[in-house]
């Protein structure tokens, strides 16, 4: 997950783990040792990693801008003027673009200057406590609270789900091999199927809807249609306008 790397490393791109350098918006590797060649030019891991952002996720401001509200912790209406800023437009051309007085534009200014500022404090809040307590906010009495996806459609309480629900309701609908029993009717029990059901997918390959459900009807022969489009919905995967292509959402 992308918020388990350090603020520098995400705000650069790239993590460095030792015997290969790590894309942190979606995980490709680079070992050090090796050339590669990107569009007919030849780089080493590092220059490798660097180019890889560039072109595959434009930086990484466009990539954290571009994820869901909730996700970076900003409205849609910030979210907004936060691309409109991220190109490059003065405040007299965000008024324009986003249909608002231009003091409100200075008003967004000064609003996310001081999540900023609360963002910092909070961190290093956390941080302190986490030292403090030897434990970290996400572990309960009752399990560890699992990482909401990067690319979850709405983050929210069906999210709030521990290790030991995740374990339980995996045998409770999930055969030995993988296969699904029996849908479930409750969202944060679909999410534990999703998010396994998703392991499935390499995330940097492309599908058809065909070769999509080629995979979901060996997991979930009865309703696979019902399997692909939950997997939509709940933002684990995407598809083209017009449903001829399929990722995995990053």
């Amino acid at each position: 997950m992308i918020w388990n790397y350090a603020l520098e490393e995400i705000i650069s791109g790239h993590a460095d783990e030792g015997e290969q350098f790590v894309c942190v918006a979606c995980g490709r590797c680079f070992e050090k040792g090796r050339i590669y060649e990107l569009d007919g030019e030849l780089f080493d891991a590092w220059g490798a990693v660097r180019q890889h952002v560039l072109r595959e996720h434009g930086s990484m401001a466009e990539f954290l801008v571009d994820r869901e509200p909730g996700v970076i912790g900003v409205t849609e209406v910030q979210r907004q003027i936060l691309k409109l800023i991220l190109e490059g437009k003065s405040d007299k051309e965000i008024s324009a673009a986003a249909g608002i007085a231009l003091s409100t534009v200075r008003n967004h200014r000064f609003n996310l200057r001081e999540k900023e500022k609360q963002a910092k404090m909070f961190l290093a809040l956390m941080g302190a406590l986490e030292r403090e307590t030897k434990r970290g906010i996400g572990k309960s009495d009752t399990g560890s609270i699992e990482e909401v996806p990067a690319s979850a459609a709405m983050v929210d309480a069906r999210f709030n789900i521990t290790d030991q629900e995740t374990e339980k309701t995996l045998a409770a609908y999930l055969d030995e091999n993988g296969a699904i029993r029996q849908f479930p009717a409750r969202a944060k029990k679909k999410i534990i199927v999703m998010k396994e059901v998703i392991k499935n997918f390499k995330k940097d390959a492309v599908y058809t809807e065909t070769e999509v459900n080629r995979i979901l009807k060996r997991i979930y022969e009865e309703d696979y249609p019902s399997l692909r489009r939950t997997l939509i919905e709940y933002g684990f995967m995407e598809r083209t306008a017009d449903g001829s292509v399929y990722r995995v959402r990053e």
